[in-house]
């Protein structure tokens, strides 16, 4: 979520870590910083979209599945993009993904992708 900064936190546990899924999307590396969710398991999912799945190098993608048990966490790091960088990783979810607003571990409000 923005900060006043013009940027938006997003966290990330999946492909849009990978370098070669952050060039093609947001046209640079993007580091992040490391943070957990609670309330959420991780799962796999197969991915049909075949340029998704050649650019991640995968057929199958992690995806979250709210549980509301405080005990499930998941890990993984939270970028800074613009807005606009936001859109390309909406374009880059395919439809089994929605972006939802979560408070992450550190308390920064956050954008993620889960289960939709």
């Amino acid at each position: 979520m923005s900060d006043g900064s013009g940027t938006e936190s997003l966290f990330t546990y999946g492909t849009l870590q990978l370098p070669e899924v952050q060039l093609d999307t947001f046209g640079h590396r993007v580091e992040g910083a490391e943070d957990a969710l609670a309330g959420y398991r991780l799962e796999w999912t197969d991915i049909a979209d075949e340029g998704v799945a050649r650019l991640s190098g995968l057929d199958r993608h992690p995806i979250l599945r709210r549980t509301d048990d405080p005990r499930d966490r998941v890990f993984g790091r939270v970028l800074r993009v613009t807005p606009e960088e936001l859109d390309a990783a909406d374009e880059y979810e395919v439809s089994l993904y929605r972006r939802a607003s979560v408070v992450l571990a550190s308390g920064i409000r956050a954008w993620v992708y889960v289960a939709a």
